[in-house]
């Protein structure tokens, strides 16, 4: 992510750094789904999340501006915010189908109020839950939606479609890293990402000013 972050802000255009970035989310995504099955008290969990949201939309807010002045979009920590609600409608419905429709009217919703990786975000956090002891299926869902997600953009900005392809490769490589989890907690840092997302958003665009 930071490496992503730095290419926009500091070089300003496609580079190595923006490959390396595209690794991020869909390991941020994974992670928040095993946030989700470990946490103790969900309302809390969402309430710390939305609470540090709305800290980093301005810095976010900023940071966007660098490649665009008319950019609004809301922070990725929103889009973790509906992809675990909608994992959670998705628990608490009897009927798995009227689980299903709140994950596509979450999906939608990220649409409508554009919050980062929108609809595509917040699918991929719900295929890492329901699919999480299996992984053939991750891989093989995962890299369907990546693909539709990155086609996308390949149809719509056809002078940039060699970019955007190798964006797919390299979020796709994030799977693989993801099927290498062993099930085991990594080193404790409880609240380094919260503070360091929207810290780093402040500095970046700091720096660009001069750049």
């Amino acid at each position: 992510m930071t490496f992503d972050h730095i290419g926009i802000a500091i070089l300003g255009k496609f580079s190595f750094l923006n490959l390396i970035g595209r690794l991020a989310f869909p390991l941020f995504a994974f992670q928040a789904t095993e946030g989700y099955i470990h946490t103790k008290d969900f309302r809390k969990h969402i309430l710390k999340l939305f609470v540090f949201a709305c800290v980093s939309q301005i810095p976010f807010l900023l940071f966007s501006s660098i490649f665009s002045n008319n950019y609004f979009s809301l922070n990725v920590l929103f889009t973790f915010i509906l992809g675990l609600c909608s994992i959670y409608l998705y628990d608490k419905s009897n009927n798995k189908f009227c689980g299903l429709s709140f994950v596509v009217l979450l999906g939608i919703l990220a649409e409508l109020i554009n919050v980062d990786y929108g609809m595509y975000g917040v699918f991929l956090i719900f295929i890492f839950y329901i699919f999480k002891s299996k992984k053939l299926l991750i891989i093989f869902s995962s890299v369907i939606l990546m693909s539709i997600f990155y086609m996308s953009y390949i149809f719509r900005f056809p002078d940039a479609r060699l970019i955007y392809f190798l964006y797919l490769i390299s979020s796709c490589l994030a799977i693989v890293l993801v099927c290498f989890y062993n099930n085991k907690e990594g080193p404790k840092a409880k609240y380094l990402f919260y503070i360091f997302y929207p810290l780093h958003l402040v500095i970046l665009y700091l720096i660009s000013l001069f750049v």
